[in-house]
Protein backbone atom coordinates (compact mmCIF):
# COMPACT_ATOMS: atom_id res chain seq x y z
CA UNK A 1 0.00 0.00 0.00
CA UNK A 2 3.16 2.01 0.38
CA UNK A 3 2.96 3.41 -3.58
CA UNK A 4 -0.76 4.69 -2.39
CA UNK A 5 -0.14 6.43 -0.13
CA UNK A 6 2.55 8.43 -2.13
CA UNK A 7 0.57 8.91 -4.88
CA UNK A 8 -2.51 10.01 -2.87
CA UNK A 9 0.20 12.45 -1.17
CA UNK A 10 1.11 13.68 -4.48
CA UNK A 11 -2.14 14.85 -5.47
CA UNK A 12 -2.85 16.84 -2.62
CA UNK A 13 -2.74 20.92 -3.18
CA UNK A 14 -0.96 21.48 -0.83
CA UNK A 15 2.24 19.05 1.08
CA UNK A 16 2.95 19.93 5.17
CA UNK A 17 5.93 19.38 6.48
CA UNK A 18 5.79 19.64 9.96
CA UNK A 19 8.94 20.09 12.41
CA UNK A 20 9.22 19.58 16.17
CA UNK A 21 11.64 19.65 18.79
CA UNK A 22 11.71 20.79 22.55
CA UNK A 23 13.31 24.11 22.23
CA UNK A 24 11.12 25.24 19.49
CA UNK A 25 7.14 25.81 19.33
CA UNK A 26 4.93 23.64 17.28
CA UNK A 27 6.14 25.01 13.52
CA UNK A 28 4.35 24.74 9.87
CA UNK A 29 5.92 24.60 6.45
CA UNK A 30 3.31 25.38 3.35
CA UNK A 31 4.91 24.06 0.29
CA UNK A 32 3.36 24.85 -3.29
CA UNK A 33 2.93 21.12 -5.27
CA UNK A 34 5.58 21.40 -7.35
CA UNK A 35 8.53 22.88 -5.25
CA UNK A 36 11.46 21.79 -5.48
CA UNK A 37 11.48 20.20 -1.54
CA UNK A 38 8.39 18.18 -2.39
CA UNK A 39 10.27 16.90 -5.91
CA UNK A 40 13.68 16.25 -4.00
CA UNK A 41 11.44 14.40 -1.42
CA UNK A 42 9.58 11.88 -3.72
CA UNK A 43 12.32 11.48 -5.48
CA UNK A 44 14.29 10.51 -2.52
CA UNK A 45 11.59 7.41 -2.61
CA UNK A 46 12.83 6.41 -5.58
CA UNK A 47 9.63 5.43 -6.71
CA UNK A 48 9.29 4.83 -10.28
CA UNK A 49 7.06 6.17 -12.68
CA UNK A 50 6.44 9.47 -10.76
CA UNK A 51 7.20 12.55 -12.92
CA UNK A 52 7.99 15.62 -11.36
CA UNK A 53 8.27 19.01 -13.05
CA UNK A 54 11.63 20.98 -13.05
CA UNK A 55 11.46 24.40 -11.35
CA UNK A 56 10.98 27.28 -13.32
CA UNK A 57 10.38 24.95 -16.89
CA UNK A 58 7.20 25.34 -19.43
CA UNK A 59 6.31 22.00 -17.65
CA UNK A 60 6.14 23.21 -14.19
CA UNK A 61 4.38 26.35 -15.06
CA UNK A 62 1.98 24.57 -17.33
CA UNK A 63 1.30 22.26 -14.69
CA UNK A 64 0.46 25.11 -12.19
CA UNK A 65 -1.76 26.13 -14.62
CA UNK A 66 -3.60 23.10 -15.28
CA UNK A 67 -4.05 22.71 -11.19
CA UNK A 68 -5.39 25.82 -11.00
CA UNK A 69 -7.83 25.20 -13.97
CA UNK A 70 -8.62 21.76 -11.96
CA UNK A 71 -8.77 23.31 -8.56
CA UNK A 72 -11.19 26.25 -9.82
CA UNK A 73 -13.30 24.12 -11.58
CA UNK A 74 -13.83 21.90 -8.06
CA UNK A 75 -14.32 25.30 -6.38
CA UNK A 76 -17.32 26.33 -8.93
CA UNK A 77 -18.88 22.90 -8.52
CA UNK A 78 -18.64 22.83 -4.41
CA UNK A 79 -20.43 26.50 -4.76
CA UNK A 80 -23.02 25.85 -7.56
CA UNK A 81 -23.70 21.83 -7.76
CA UNK A 82 -27.11 21.17 -6.40
CA UNK A 83 -27.44 20.20 -2.65
CA UNK A 84 -29.58 19.04 -0.53
CA UNK A 85 -32.77 21.16 0.79
CA UNK A 86 -35.03 21.24 3.41
CA UNK A 87 -37.74 23.54 4.09
CA UNK A 88 -36.69 26.70 5.78
CA UNK A 89 -38.62 25.34 9.33
CA UNK A 90 -36.38 21.90 9.09
CA UNK A 91 -36.92 18.80 7.63
CA UNK A 92 -39.37 16.83 10.10
CA UNK A 93 -42.40 16.03 9.35
CA UNK A 94 -45.67 14.81 11.30
CA UNK A 95 -48.49 12.36 11.00
CA UNK A 96 -51.27 13.77 12.90
CA UNK A 97 -54.26 11.34 13.02
CA UNK A 98 -56.86 14.16 13.73
CA UNK A 99 -56.15 15.47 10.19
CA UNK A 100 -56.75 12.12 8.43
CA UNK A 101 -52.78 10.32 9.24
CA UNK A 102 -51.39 11.99 6.61
CA UNK A 103 -47.74 13.02 7.11
CA UNK A 104 -47.49 17.32 7.08
CA UNK A 105 -45.07 19.86 6.95
CA UNK A 106 -44.40 23.28 8.00
CA UNK A 107 -43.74 25.69 4.80
CA UNK A 108 -43.01 29.19 4.46
CA UNK A 109 -44.17 31.02 1.57
CA UNK A 110 -44.35 34.79 -0.11
CA UNK A 111 -42.45 38.38 1.09
CA UNK A 112 -42.95 38.77 3.78
CA UNK A 113 -43.00 35.01 4.53
CA UNK A 114 -46.65 33.14 5.47
CA UNK A 115 -46.05 29.84 7.47
CA UNK A 116 -48.73 26.75 5.81
CA UNK A 117 -49.05 23.17 7.38
CA UNK A 118 -49.39 21.56 4.51
CA UNK A 119 -50.02 17.46 3.80
CA UNK A 120 -46.78 15.64 1.55
CA UNK A 121 -48.32 13.55 -1.23
CA UNK A 122 -46.26 11.68 -3.36
CA UNK A 123 -49.67 11.22 -5.28
CA UNK A 124 -50.29 14.64 -6.47
CA UNK A 125 -49.14 16.64 -9.23
CA UNK A 126 -50.14 20.49 -7.97
CA UNK A 127 -49.14 22.18 -5.02
CA UNK A 128 -51.80 24.26 -3.57
CA UNK A 129 -52.63 26.45 -0.68
CA UNK A 130 -55.75 28.26 0.78
CA UNK A 131 -56.26 31.68 -0.94
CA UNK A 132 -58.18 34.58 -1.07
CA UNK A 133 -60.47 31.95 -0.31
CA UNK A 134 -64.05 31.00 -1.28
CA UNK A 135 -64.66 28.27 0.44
CA UNK A 136 -62.07 26.68 2.22
CA UNK A 137 -61.05 24.98 5.41
CA UNK A 138 -61.65 26.62 9.16
CA UNK A 139 -58.43 28.46 9.72
CA UNK A 140 -58.95 26.65 13.59
CA UNK A 141 -60.39 24.29 15.46
CA UNK A 142 -60.66 21.55 18.18
CA UNK A 143 -60.83 18.89 15.48
CA UNK A 144 -57.64 19.67 14.15
CA UNK A 145 -55.84 18.37 17.56
CA UNK A 146 -53.26 21.66 17.01
CA UNK A 147 -52.57 24.66 18.93
CA UNK A 148 -52.03 26.88 16.88
CA UNK A 149 -53.96 28.41 13.66
CA UNK A 150 -53.57 28.15 10.11
CA UNK A 151 -52.67 30.74 7.62
CA UNK A 152 -54.36 31.70 4.07
CA UNK A 153 -52.53 32.76 1.48
CA UNK A 154 -52.71 36.47 -0.88
CA UNK A 155 -51.11 37.17 -3.70
CA UNK A 156 -51.64 41.27 -3.62
CA UNK A 157 -50.02 40.89 0.02
CA UNK A 158 -46.81 38.90 -1.27
CA UNK A 159 -44.31 41.77 -2.83
CA UNK A 160 -42.69 38.60 -5.14
CA UNK A 161 -45.82 37.05 -6.18
CA UNK A 162 -46.51 36.67 -10.03
CA UNK A 163 -50.05 35.41 -11.86
CA UNK A 164 -49.14 32.74 -14.23
CA UNK A 165 -51.20 33.85 -17.42
CA UNK A 166 -52.81 30.95 -20.04
CA UNK A 167 -50.18 31.61 -22.75
CA UNK A 168 -47.40 30.28 -20.08
CA UNK A 169 -46.20 27.11 -21.09
CA UNK A 170 -46.93 25.68 -17.00
CA UNK A 171 -50.40 26.26 -17.61
CA UNK A 172 -50.44 23.74 -20.53
CA UNK A 173 -49.64 21.35 -17.27
CA UNK A 174 -53.17 21.47 -16.26
CA UNK A 175 -56.36 21.31 -17.63
CA UNK A 176 -56.88 24.86 -17.58
CA UNK A 177 -60.49 26.64 -18.73
CA UNK A 178 -58.67 29.42 -20.14
CA UNK A 179 -60.62 32.44 -21.84
CA UNK A 180 -57.65 34.06 -23.22
CA UNK A 181 -54.32 33.80 -23.37
CA UNK A 182 -53.81 36.96 -21.06
CA UNK A 183 -56.10 35.34 -18.60
CA UNK A 184 -55.23 33.77 -15.43
CA UNK A 185 -54.52 30.18 -15.57
CA UNK A 186 -57.09 28.35 -13.65
CA UNK A 187 -57.09 25.09 -12.52
CA UNK A 188 -59.11 22.34 -10.39
CA UNK A 189 -58.04 19.06 -9.15
CA UNK A 190 -61.21 15.77 -8.31
CA UNK A 191 -59.43 13.49 -6.20
CA UNK A 192 -60.75 10.18 -5.94
CA UNK A 193 -62.80 10.65 -2.56
CA UNK A 194 -66.42 11.77 -3.45
CA UNK A 195 -66.68 15.69 -3.91
CA UNK A 196 -63.48 16.29 -3.11
CA UNK A 197 -61.81 18.90 -4.98
CA UNK A 198 -59.31 22.27 -5.06
CA UNK A 199 -59.90 24.94 -7.36
CA UNK A 200 -58.04 28.38 -7.98
CA UNK A 201 -55.62 29.81 -9.84
CA UNK A 202 -51.96 29.68 -10.94
CA UNK A 203 -49.22 32.33 -9.22
CA UNK A 204 -45.71 31.70 -8.60
CA UNK A 205 -43.88 33.18 -5.33
CA UNK A 206 -40.53 32.10 -3.24
CA UNK A 207 -41.04 29.24 -1.37
CA UNK A 208 -37.97 28.96 1.08
CA UNK A 209 -35.39 26.28 1.89
CA UNK A 210 -32.19 25.80 3.53
CA UNK A 211 -29.14 24.06 3.40
CA UNK A 212 -28.52 21.25 6.10
CA UNK A 213 -25.10 22.30 6.68
CA UNK A 214 -22.89 23.38 9.71
CA UNK A 215 -23.76 26.97 8.16
CA UNK A 216 -27.08 27.04 7.17
CA UNK A 217 -27.90 28.54 3.77
CA UNK A 218 -31.17 30.06 2.83
CA UNK A 219 -32.45 29.30 -1.00
CA UNK A 220 -35.39 30.98 -1.82
CA UNK A 221 -36.72 29.31 -4.56
CA UNK A 222 -39.53 30.28 -7.13
CA UNK A 223 -42.01 28.01 -7.48
CA UNK A 224 -45.45 27.64 -9.41
CA UNK A 225 -48.21 26.46 -6.81
CA UNK A 226 -52.04 27.10 -6.94
CA UNK A 227 -54.17 30.05 -5.32
CA UNK A 228 -56.80 27.28 -3.69
CA UNK A 229 -59.97 29.36 -3.69
CA UNK A 230 -62.46 26.98 -3.47
CA UNK A 231 -62.41 23.50 -1.35
CA UNK A 232 -64.26 20.75 -1.36
CA UNK A 233 -65.16 17.38 0.22
CA UNK A 234 -62.84 15.90 2.71
CA UNK A 235 -60.54 19.16 2.32
CA UNK A 236 -63.13 21.01 4.52
CA UNK A 237 -63.58 17.96 6.69
CA UNK A 238 -60.09 18.04 8.23
CA UNK A 239 -57.91 16.41 5.58
CA UNK A 240 -54.84 19.07 4.48
CA UNK A 241 -56.87 21.88 5.91
CA UNK A 242 -53.70 24.35 4.95
CA UNK A 243 -52.45 22.84 1.94
CA UNK A 244 -51.20 19.90 -0.18
CA UNK A 245 -47.85 19.42 -1.77
CA UNK A 246 -47.87 17.54 -4.64
CA UNK A 247 -44.75 15.31 -4.98
CA UNK A 248 -45.40 13.30 -8.22
CA UNK A 249 -43.32 12.90 -11.05
CA UNK A 250 -45.53 15.86 -12.64
CA UNK A 251 -43.25 18.78 -14.19
CA UNK A 252 -45.54 20.89 -11.60
CA UNK A 253 -44.43 18.96 -8.67
CA UNK A 254 -42.54 20.70 -6.02
CA UNK A 255 -39.52 18.50 -6.36
CA UNK A 256 -39.64 18.46 -9.92
CA UNK A 257 -39.62 22.42 -10.35
CA UNK A 258 -36.34 22.68 -7.38
CA UNK A 259 -34.66 19.76 -10.05
CA UNK A 260 -35.54 21.78 -13.24
CA UNK A 261 -33.59 25.10 -11.81
CA UNK A 262 -31.21 23.39 -10.52
CA UNK A 263 -31.61 23.66 -6.77
CA UNK A 264 -31.29 20.51 -6.26
CA UNK A 265 -30.43 17.17 -7.77
CA UNK A 266 -33.68 15.36 -9.39
CA UNK A 267 -34.47 12.88 -6.63
CA UNK A 268 -35.53 13.00 -3.28
CA UNK A 269 -36.10 11.04 0.37
CA UNK A 270 -39.32 11.04 2.86
CA UNK A 271 -38.47 8.58 6.12
CA UNK A 272 -41.17 7.69 8.01
CA UNK A 273 -41.04 6.94 11.94
CA UNK A 274 -43.29 4.88 14.17
CA UNK A 275 -44.25 7.44 16.36
CA UNK A 276 -45.25 9.90 13.68
CA UNK A 277 -42.10 12.04 13.20
CA UNK A 278 -40.40 11.80 10.10
CA UNK A 279 -38.56 13.57 7.07
CA UNK A 280 -37.93 14.95 3.55
CA UNK A 281 -34.76 16.16 1.85
CA UNK A 282 -34.98 17.54 -1.93
CA UNK A 283 -31.78 16.36 -3.64
CA UNK A 284 -31.07 13.48 -1.29
CA UNK A 285 -30.16 10.44 -3.64
CA UNK A 286 -29.61 8.29 -1.18
CA UNK A 287 -27.11 6.09 -0.20
CA UNK A 288 -24.91 2.76 -1.73
CA UNK A 289 -25.97 0.61 1.11
CA UNK A 290 -30.16 1.22 0.06
CA UNK A 291 -32.24 -1.24 -1.64
CA UNK A 292 -33.63 -0.60 -4.77
CA UNK A 293 -36.19 -1.49 -7.60
CA UNK A 294 -36.99 0.10 -11.12
CA UNK A 295 -39.85 2.86 -10.99
CA UNK A 296 -42.51 1.99 -13.80
CA UNK A 297 -43.31 5.04 -16.29
CA UNK A 298 -46.45 5.54 -17.00
CA UNK A 299 -47.20 8.67 -19.73
CA UNK A 300 -50.91 8.43 -18.67
CA UNK A 301 -49.79 9.18 -14.71
CA UNK A 302 -46.46 10.60 -12.92
CA UNK A 303 -46.97 8.14 -9.94
CA UNK A 304 -44.39 6.05 -8.70
CA UNK A 305 -45.52 2.49 -9.49
CA UNK A 306 -42.97 -0.39 -8.95
CA UNK A 307 -43.23 -4.04 -10.39
CA UNK A 308 -43.85 -6.54 -7.22
CA UNK A 309 -42.89 -10.16 -8.12
CA UNK A 310 -44.25 -11.64 -4.80
CA UNK A 311 -44.59 -11.57 -0.90
CA UNK A 312 -44.29 -13.37 1.85
CA UNK A 313 -46.41 -13.44 5.28
CA UNK A 314 -44.80 -15.82 8.37
CA UNK A 315 -43.85 -19.09 7.18
CA UNK A 316 -45.27 -18.63 3.86
CA UNK A 317 -44.62 -17.50 0.46
CA UNK A 318 -46.53 -16.70 -2.46
CA UNK A 319 -45.66 -15.97 -6.20
CA UNK A 320 -47.56 -13.03 -7.64
CA UNK A 321 -46.95 -10.46 -10.85
CA UNK A 322 -48.35 -7.17 -10.08
CA UNK A 323 -47.48 -3.28 -10.26
CA UNK A 324 -48.12 -1.02 -7.18
CA UNK A 325 -48.63 2.60 -6.37
CA UNK A 326 -45.94 3.99 -3.76
CA UNK A 327 -48.26 6.75 -2.29
CA UNK A 328 -47.74 8.60 1.05
CA UNK A 329 -50.88 10.28 0.57
CA UNK A 330 -52.76 7.34 1.10
CA UNK A 331 -52.66 6.41 4.97
CA UNK A 332 -53.25 2.68 4.20
CA UNK A 333 -52.58 -0.30 2.33
CA UNK A 334 -54.66 -1.07 -0.46
CA UNK A 335 -54.71 -4.73 -2.67
CA UNK A 336 -57.06 -5.98 -5.10
CA UNK A 337 -57.13 -9.57 -5.46
CA UNK A 338 -55.67 -12.39 -5.57
CA UNK A 339 -52.68 -10.54 -3.00
CA UNK A 340 -55.56 -9.18 -0.88
CA UNK A 341 -57.08 -12.28 -0.29
CA UNK A 342 -53.86 -14.18 0.26
CA UNK A 343 -51.94 -11.80 2.85
CA UNK A 344 -55.06 -11.42 4.88
CA UNK A 345 -55.85 -15.36 4.97
CA UNK A 346 -52.50 -16.68 5.29
CA UNK A 347 -52.06 -13.30 8.03
CA UNK A 348 -55.41 -15.06 9.88
CA UNK A 349 -54.31 -18.29 9.93
CA UNK A 350 -50.73 -17.95 11.40
CA UNK A 351 -52.33 -15.43 14.46
CA UNK A 352 -53.56 -16.75 17.84
CA UNK A 353 -56.22 -14.10 18.61
CA UNK A 354 -59.69 -14.57 17.79
CA UNK A 355 -61.35 -12.77 14.79
CA UNK A 356 -63.62 -9.47 15.85
CA UNK A 357 -66.30 -8.19 13.65
CA UNK A 358 -67.19 -5.34 16.06
CA UNK A 359 -63.65 -4.21 15.68
CA UNK A 360 -63.98 -4.45 11.67
CA UNK A 361 -66.87 -2.72 11.43
CA UNK A 362 -65.38 0.10 13.83
CA UNK A 363 -62.08 0.06 11.55
CA UNK A 364 -63.02 -0.57 8.14
CA UNK A 365 -60.24 -3.26 8.03
CA UNK A 366 -61.42 -7.01 7.34
CA UNK A 367 -59.40 -8.94 9.77
CA UNK A 368 -59.32 -7.79 13.12
CA UNK A 369 -58.86 -9.43 16.43
CA UNK A 370 -59.36 -8.89 20.63
CA UNK A 371 -56.67 -8.76 22.98
CA UNK A 372 -57.38 -11.26 26.11
CA UNK A 373 -57.75 -9.55 29.71
CA UNK A 374 -54.28 -8.58 30.69
CA UNK A 375 -52.55 -9.83 27.31
CA UNK A 376 -49.93 -7.26 26.22
CA UNK A 377 -48.40 -8.87 23.29
CA UNK A 378 -48.95 -10.77 20.71
CA UNK A 379 -46.95 -12.61 18.04
CA UNK A 380 -47.52 -11.36 14.24
CA UNK A 381 -46.36 -12.81 11.23
CA UNK A 382 -44.03 -10.70 9.42
CA UNK A 383 -45.10 -9.13 6.35
CA UNK A 384 -42.75 -8.33 2.92
CA UNK A 385 -42.64 -7.79 -0.77
CA UNK A 386 -40.27 -9.32 -3.18
CA UNK A 387 -39.81 -6.06 -5.84
CA UNK A 388 -38.76 -6.90 -9.55
CA UNK A 389 -35.13 -7.09 -9.26
CA UNK A 390 -34.88 -9.28 -5.89
CA UNK A 391 -34.78 -6.89 -3.01
CA UNK A 392 -37.11 -7.16 -0.29
CA UNK A 393 -39.48 -4.54 0.63
CA UNK A 394 -39.95 -5.11 4.31
CA UNK A 395 -43.00 -3.88 6.25
CA UNK A 396 -42.83 -3.15 9.68
CA UNK A 397 -46.02 -1.63 10.62
CA UNK A 398 -48.88 -2.88 9.21
CA UNK A 399 -51.27 -2.67 12.12
CA UNK A 400 -53.73 -0.89 13.38
CA UNK A 401 -54.08 -0.79 17.54
CA UNK A 402 -57.28 -0.73 18.92
CA UNK A 403 -57.69 1.48 22.36
CA UNK A 404 -60.17 1.89 24.31
CA UNK A 405 -61.54 5.37 25.85
CA UNK A 406 -59.90 4.34 28.87
CA UNK A 407 -56.29 3.89 27.35
CA UNK A 408 -56.50 0.00 26.95
CA UNK A 409 -55.20 -1.89 24.20
CA UNK A 410 -58.35 -3.99 23.14
CA UNK A 411 -57.55 -5.33 20.00
CA UNK A 412 -55.67 -4.93 16.39
CA UNK A 413 -56.29 -4.76 12.52
CA UNK A 414 -54.45 -5.93 9.89
CA UNK A 415 -54.54 -2.24 8.00
CA UNK A 416 -54.79 -3.33 4.63
CA UNK A 417 -57.84 -2.59 2.73
CA UNK A 418 -59.54 -4.35 -0.43
CA UNK A 419 -59.24 -2.57 -3.64
CA UNK A 420 -61.23 -2.86 -6.60
CA UNK A 421 -58.26 -2.32 -9.03
CA UNK A 422 -55.13 -0.53 -8.11
CA UNK A 423 -52.94 -1.64 -5.46
CA UNK A 424 -51.63 1.02 -3.14
CA UNK A 425 -48.71 0.75 -0.81
CA UNK A 426 -49.89 3.67 1.25
CA UNK A 427 -47.75 5.24 4.43
CA UNK A 428 -48.45 2.62 7.07
CA UNK A 429 -46.53 0.45 4.95
CA UNK A 430 -43.13 3.12 4.79
CA UNK A 431 -43.25 3.22 8.38
CA UNK A 432 -39.55 2.71 9.84
CA UNK A 433 -38.28 3.11 6.05
CA UNK A 434 -36.37 5.92 4.35
CA UNK A 435 -38.19 5.92 1.13
CA UNK A 436 -35.85 7.83 -1.45
CA UNK A 437 -37.63 8.64 -5.15
CA UNK A 438 -34.89 8.83 -7.50
CA UNK A 439 -36.12 10.31 -10.39
CA UNK A 440 -32.60 10.89 -12.01
CA UNK A 441 -32.33 6.91 -11.89
CA UNK A 442 -36.12 6.07 -12.29
CA UNK A 443 -35.16 4.04 -9.08
CA UNK A 444 -37.01 3.32 -5.49
CA UNK A 445 -34.72 3.19 -2.86
CA UNK A 446 -35.54 2.36 0.54
CA UNK A 447 -33.36 1.19 4.05
CA UNK A 448 -34.62 0.66 7.39
CA UNK A 449 -33.45 4.21 9.13
CA UNK A 450 -33.96 5.72 12.41
CA UNK A 451 -35.50 8.72 11.43
CA UNK A 452 -33.78 10.94 13.95
CA UNK A 453 -29.93 9.71 12.98
CA UNK A 454 -30.02 12.94 11.07
CA UNK A 455 -26.74 15.11 11.82
CA UNK A 456 -28.95 18.18 12.03
CA UNK A 457 -31.62 16.60 15.08
CA UNK A 458 -35.23 16.56 14.71
CA UNK A 459 -37.02 19.47 14.25
CA UNK A 460 -39.47 20.87 16.87
CA UNK A 461 -42.90 22.21 15.73
CA UNK A 462 -44.00 25.54 17.17
CA UNK A 463 -45.66 26.26 19.69
CA UNK A 464 -44.80 22.76 21.61
CA UNK A 465 -46.80 20.92 19.45
CA UNK A 466 -45.98 17.13 19.81
CA UNK A 467 -47.19 14.12 17.78
CA UNK A 468 -48.43 11.22 19.73
CA UNK A 469 -47.85 7.46 18.15
CA UNK A 470 -50.62 8.01 16.18
CA UNK A 471 -52.25 4.55 13.98
CA UNK A 472 -54.76 3.67 16.69
CA UNK A 473 -58.24 3.89 17.21
CA UNK A 474 -60.06 4.77 20.58
CA UNK A 475 -63.35 2.60 21.18
CA UNK A 476 -65.62 1.90 24.53
CA UNK A 477 -65.28 -0.72 26.43
CA UNK A 478 -67.68 -3.17 26.57
CA UNK A 479 -69.82 -1.73 23.97
CA UNK A 480 -70.57 -1.72 20.09
CA UNK A 481 -67.32 0.28 18.73
CA UNK A 482 -69.32 1.42 15.74
CA UNK A 483 -70.64 4.18 18.59
CA UNK A 484 -67.81 5.81 18.59
CA UNK A 485 -64.88 5.16 16.64
CA UNK A 486 -67.41 5.43 13.27
CA UNK A 487 -67.04 9.27 13.21
CA UNK A 488 -63.80 9.35 13.42
CA UNK A 489 -62.91 6.03 11.23
CA UNK A 490 -65.20 7.22 8.57
CA UNK A 491 -63.20 10.47 7.77
CA UNK A 492 -60.10 7.93 8.26
CA UNK A 493 -61.48 5.84 5.34
CA UNK A 494 -62.01 8.63 2.67
CA UNK A 495 -58.90 10.61 3.38
CA UNK A 496 -56.96 7.45 2.51
CA UNK A 497 -57.98 7.34 -1.27
CA UNK A 498 -58.14 11.06 -1.48
CA UNK A 499 -54.91 12.17 -2.43
CA UNK A 500 -53.99 10.51 -5.85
Amino acid sequence: MASFSLLSSLLISLTFLFSLSSASPFSLEIHNRFSDRVRHWAESRNHPGVWWPQHGTAEYYAALAHHDRALHQRRSLATTSPQELAFFDGNATYRLSSLGYLYYAFVELGTPNVTFFVALDTGSDLFWVPCDCKQCAALSSPSYGVNFAFNTYSPSKSNTSETISCGSSSCQEVQSTCSGSNANCTYKISYVSDNTSSSGYLVEDVLYLTTETIQPQTTQASIIFGCGQTQTGTFLDGGAPDGLMGLSMSNLSVPSILANKGYTLNSFSMCFSEDGIGRINFGDAGSSDQSETPLLVDTQADLYNISLTGFSVGNSSYTSSFSAIVDSGTSFTYLSDPMYTDIVTSFNSQVEEKRASLLSAAASFEYCYYLSSGQTSAKIPDIAFTTQGGSSFPVNDALLTVVSTTGNTIGYCLAIGKSSGLNIIGQNFLTGLRVVFDRERLVLGWQNFNCYSSASGPALAPNGYSPKKTNQVSVLENSSPRLTAMSSLVLLFMVTMSFM
